[in-house]
């Protein structure tokens, strides 16, 4: 998804991942797919990236960073991917071929894992390489009906001139929230002095919502049996119930987002289903490690029908145009989409911020995901 934001002005040289059924879809969407590589990052060598990249895109895994990991933050068999990351590009700096610029991307998580301790380490890595660094946190709700928050670091070489439009004299309250300021503020001063606060204009007010992208005639899912459906409503408290009540009550066509959730009630789990109608879907995630698939509630026609979101509606959240083919498996598609980037964001990152940044350099752009 990295590609398809960076858009058709960019030429991926290499492009590394080390899950097969992620290259398939790789393959099955990019046909010259040479420059894939299907690895361990750590198993890669700088005799397999051509020339001086002006991007080098890293999304690594993000488990040991997010809440719902085990806590292990860089030293995780995971998220620890970081690391063979860095050392590619420390010994392509050692050949005078370091990328121009860097974007690392994670969940939010990466700022508060190990008392702010690892993005200290994102920071401090990257600075130490000669980078200016400087980081964002976009919520793709500005433009899909997705409440998505992801952090992503953008760094740039010494020899890259930046622009006086691109830096901010201190954070915004739009890309620089709370927790980014906290652990900017806990960054050791040699961290700090090579930090940059991005300036990126506000994208446009979003119209559509979770209703717009919904299909008609869903592909790969069933509709609940009204048992199944009476089964997710006795998992809702009262609040929620009482959501579900007043769609009813509006007499108007209405679809909410439904996630099962683990509640601690009277100090016993519980689990729980928890509704949402303000047009947003909740974070797709991956049934990986618990987490549940994300389902629909209709309110129609004084009725109530539920299903699990299909492949393709999850893709559309991500922004991913319905031309890309997505995996004949519901699981394969639905996972695929869960551990994607929000095509709309990397986009509008490319456009007021990386390519900025490049196109002043060279007379080609050029560089890869």
């Amino acid at each position: 998804m990295a590609r398809l934001g960076l858009g058709g002005a960019w030429r991926c040289v290499y492009a590394n991942d080390n899950c097969s059924k992620k290259a398939a879809s790789y393959r099955a969407n990019f046909r010259r797919a040479k420059e894939l590589d299907v690895r361990d990052v750590a198993e890669v060598t700088i005799e397999r990236l051509p020339g001086r990249a002006d991007l080098m895109w890293g999304s690594f895994p993000c488990q040991d960073l997010s809440l719902a990991g085990q806590g292990a933050g860089l030293d995780g068999r995971r998220s620890g991917t970081f690391w063979p990351f860095m050392e590619l590009v420390d010994d392509l700096g050692r050949e005078g071929r370091e990328p121009r610029l860097i974007v690392l991307e994670n969940v939010v998580g990466a700022l508060t894992s190990h008392s702010g301790m690892d993005f200290c380490a994102i920071i401090k890595s990257l600075v130490d390489e000669g980078y200016a660094a400087g980081a964002l946190v976009v919520d793709s709700v500005l433009f899909v009906p997705q409440s998505r928050p992801r952090l992503f670091v953008v760094a740039v070489s010494a020899d890259v001139r930046i622009p006086e439009r691109l830096r901010a004299n201190g954070p915004s309250l739009l890309w620089h929230p709370k927790n980014l300021r906290r652990a900017y503020s806990a960054l050791p001063g040699t961290a700090k002095r090579g930090w940059v606060w991005w300036d990126l204009p506000a994208p446009p007010q979003r119209t559509g919502t979770l209703l717009d992208l919904v299909e008609q005639t869903p592909q790969g899912v069933r509709w609940h049996t009204e048992e199944q459906t009476a089964r997710l409503l006795s998992l809702m408290s009262s609040c929620n119930l009482d959501k579900v009540r007043r769609a009813l009550a509006s007499g108007t066509r209405m679809v909410g987002a439904v996630y099962k959730r683990t509640r601690r009630e009277d100090g016993v789990k519980r689990q729980r289903a928890e509704v949402r109608f303000d047009g947003i879907s909740g974070c797709l995630r991956t049934p990986a490690g618990g987490s549940s698939r994300q389902e629909l509630l209709f309110v129609e026609e004084g009725a109530v029908r539920t299903r699990l979101l299909s492949a393709r509606e999850a893709a559309r959240l991500m922004g991913v145009p319905d031309s890309y083919g997505l995996p004949s498996s519901y699981n394969e598609a639905y996972h695929l989409m869960g551990d994607a980037l929000v095509v709309p964001v990397v986009s509008w990152i490319e456009q007021h911020l990386l390519r900025p940044l490049v196109r002043p350099q060279t007379e080609r752009v050029q560089g890869g995901p």
